[in-house]
């Protein structure tokens, strides 16, 4: 059900992506942004990309990369986004659940969350049962499209206890 995910499951994914950042709802992601810049941030800037593939049908997706660079690149962050018509059905979840795997076989120590969005209860609750906690606020971070300004939260998990080698 969740493998790497090609342009072509990127295209067909398009429609939900592109519902998602035109609602201005959950991600900074610019709404007017093509597919093709999509795919680009989305896929080739990331380390990986997945799909949760159910019946030929692309009903989920999430990108993992590094939260930052040198001395914090043990850090993982990712970004989920699952079709309107799939949700409330354990999708992500088993993204999360996948990604942490993936984001552990890498090598990352941790996950985190740079910006969920303080309206996107659904989403805070999953994460909070998965076992991550809000380190942080951020006031007014986000412009929502109907809400105006609200805050966001920075969400962390650790995956596995952090090793120092030099």
């Amino acid at each position: 059900m969740i493998r790497t995910m090609t342009k072509a499951d990127f295209i067909a994914f398009w429609p939900t992506f592109e519902a998602v950042i035109l609602a201005q709802e959950t991600y900074a992601f610019d709404p007017n942004m093509t597919c093709e810049q999509a795919y680009i941030m989305w896929c080739e800037s990331a380390l990986a990309s997945y799909v949760y593939e159910e019946n030929s049908k692309i009903l989920g997706s999430y990108y993992l990369k590094a939260n930052g660079m040198g001395p914090s690149s043990h850090i993982s962050n990712c970004g989920y986004m699952v079709s309107e018509l799939a949700r409330g059905k354990g999708i992500a979840s088993a993204l999360c659940e996948h990604s942490q795997h993936i984001a552990i076989e890498l090598g990352f120590t941790a996950m985190q969350y740079n910006s969920v969005v303080s309206s996107n209860e659904v989403a805070i609750k999953l994460w909070e049962k998965l076992g991550y906690k809000i380190i942080g606020t951020i006031p007014q971070a986000y412009r929502h499209g109907t809400l105006g300004y609200i805050d966001s939260y920075i969400m962390h998990k650790q995956l596995v206890p952090p090793t120092f080698t030099r």
